[in-house]
């Protein structure tokens, strides 16, 4: 097929690859970099990403640090708050989960913490499930019932997870429920060992979940991604894609751990 667009279109989205190379170039290296070796990595003539890396030192996409030596500016730095500001992890994990949803035919909750409880703020099902829905989006529950609240607890210093379970009484929904101070330490050391959570049926008899963490751009975990389910149907296989959603969903948010 014949490439009718106008020559001067063809040269402006040149310049504009030739521009992200250099900065994608920059962005590898800790230290400033000299014009040679950004050329050699670019495969640029001298010259020509000479004249660029100064159009980009004016628009301070990219600071001089000395003659010859360039590093990537602060206007990078401006631009990514404001695209940070913009993200929450509502947005950034909606398709994601409808995907995983697709792939296992159960339910995908989304939550985040708030105290001493997680709140679920998302979730991705359908009546085909074969279960019912009983936390709406809003819900709360227990952070030691759930397979989303044990991975934050996870995170906790032993003293703050005492000090939870002095002021919640580790109080149980079921027969089932972790009420015992040191089960509950040994549920979270696992946590912590292989990086996911489970609640088998301790905050709804029947029901089973396993969960992952999503983390931010500064690697704090902000939020579970969890699959419930019918007891008897939850199937191992789908933690592999539980936990690879969890993690995407974390690089959409910036995360590079």
């Amino acid at each position: 097929m014949k490439n009718d667009a106008p020559a001067s279109e063809k040269t402006s989205i040149q310049v504009i690859e030739r521009m992200v190379a250099l900065l994608d170039a920059l962005s590898r290296y800790q230290d400033p970099v000299s014009l040679k070796e950004l050329a050699i990595v670019t495969g640029l003539h001298p010259s020509t990403a000479h004249r660029i890396l100064n159009d980009l030192v004016t628009t301070r996409f990219v600071d001089r640090a000395e003659t010859g030596y360039y590093q990537l500016g602060m206007r990078l730095l401006e631009l990514g708050n404001i695209v940070k500001s913009r993200l929450n992890v509502r947005e950034a994990a909606l398709e994601f989960m409808r995907t995983l949803h697709r792939q296992t035919n159960q339910t995908i909750n989304l939550s985040v913490r708030q105290g001493d409880e997680i709140v679920y703020i998302d979730r991705a099902y359908s009546e085909r499930s074969g279960m019912q829905v009983v936390r709406a989006i809003g819900g709360r529950a227990p952070l030691h019932l759930t397979s989303t609240g044990k991975l934050f607890l996870s995170l906790d210093e032993p003293k703050a997870i005492r000090a939870y379970a002095t002021r919640t009484g580790l109080a149980g929904h079921n027969k089932n429920s972790i009420t015992d101070l040191a089960k509950l330490e040994r549920e979270l050391a696992e946590v912590r060992s292989h990086g996911f959570a489970r609640d088998n049926e301790e905050l709804e008899l029947g029901v089973r979940c396993m969960a992952a963490g999503i983390h931010d751009d500064s690697g704090k975990m902000i939020a579970g991604l969890s699959i419930s389910a019918p007891a008897d149907r939850l199937q191992e296989d789908w933690l592999s894609n539980l936990t690879d959603t969890a993690t995407e969903i974390s690089r959409a948010l910036g995360y590079r751990g």
